[in-house]
Parts: C-alpha cells; structure tokens; sequence
C-alpha cells in the first residue's frame, strides 16, 4: 500500500513541510537548476525554497543545452543574470547592493545537488560558463545540519539563495524569516532521525 502524499510540498504526509512556507516577495528572479537525483531528496531544501518565493522557477535536469524554457529566461534576462556559482572567475557579491553588479542583475541562478553533481551541469552547459558568475561572502556560516559537506563555507540551495537574495537587493532582513523556517526544518529532519 503506497503512502499519501501531500500535493502541495509532493511529500508523503508524515514528512509534509506546507507549515513551514514562508511567503516572501523576492525583487530578483530566481531560477533553479536541479540535478535529476535530488528531486525525491528529503533532505532537499528546493522545494520549501521555491513554494516561499513570489517568483522563482525549479528546471530538473543535468544538461539544459535545449531545455526551451531555461533558453527563454536566459532570453528574456539576457545581459541582467547571474550565476551564484563558487567559479574562478566569479565576483564577490557586495553588502552594499548601490554597486553596478548588483543593480543590474534581475535574475540569478543556482545549481542544486552535491558539489560534484553541481559541478557537472556547470561542465556539460557551457553557457552557464559564459554567465557572470557571483559567489557569497566566505564569512556566511551554514545551518545546514542534516547534510555533512567537508568544502568550506558549504552552504544548501535555499540559505545561498536567501543570502545572495539579501545582499544583491540591499535587505538583510527580509529573508530572515524564510531562514528561520530552514532552521525549523532541519530540527524537523533531525527528529526523523531519531525516531528510527
């Protein structure tokens, strides 16, 4: 006998997080590149992301070289998009947002998976290599404890988002809240845990 699922969140009902969407009117454009293998990860913070932001899209693939709708967003953002990406080449996103790289970004995007699996859509798309690339401050510490990552300054899906979101529109308290959520959601992922 299959286990019910919530339809909102797509998780069984046991697991649902819809009580922990947190509304929240994001100025940027967000865009989600999702690696297949995290899509059914409980673990995953994409899906509470994405139900809590006013605007952003989930794209789930590993190679989006003719995915059309991706192509139409770089499309309609061209020249005013970034990538939050841990690249060589990739800018320091600055606190104060009264600089030329942050006015002028209207979307961003973020890879989701594990570093190596990020890394391998980063690869394989080459025109994500020729996005501006941004990167977030190294003194931003994670809440992310049901995932342990050894690479410094590893951050989920949703705290970069939230973080990136923070600093390029100039708010720092506007995603606190969404954040605090993120908290509560590992403590409800840990609680999993301890159950078994």
């Amino acid at each position: 006998m299959s286990r019910p699922y919530c339809n909102v969140c797509q998780r069984p009902q046991v697991s649902c997080i819809c009580h922990l969407i947190y509304p929240t009117n994001n100025d940027i454009h967000v865009v989600v590149l999702q690696h297949p293998s995290e899509e059914k990860q409980s673990k995953g913070t994409v899906t509470l992301l994405s139900q809590s932001l006013a605007s952003c899209q989930v794209f789930i693939a590993e190679d989006f070289t003719e995915h059309e709708a991706f192509l139409a967003v770089l499309k309609q953002y061209k020249g005013h998009i970034a990538l939050v990406y841990p690249s060589e080449q990739a800018e320091i996103i600055k606190e104060n947002a009264n600089n030329h790289l942050a006015n002028d970004i209207k979307c961003i995007i973020l890879l989701d998976g594990t570093w190596k699996k990020a890394y391998r859509i980063y690869m394989i798309n080459e025109v994500l290599q020729k996005i501006p690339q941004r990167v977030l401050p190294d003194n931003i510490l994670g809440q992310y404890q049901i995932r342990k990552t050894q690479k410094p300054g590893a951050l989920s899906t949703l705290e970069a988002c939230c973080y990136g979101l923070a600093l390029m529109e100039n708010d720092k308290d506007k995603y606190s809240g969404l954040l605090n959520q993120f908290i509560n959601f590992n403590q409800m992922q840990l609680s999993f845990v301890v159950k078994r």
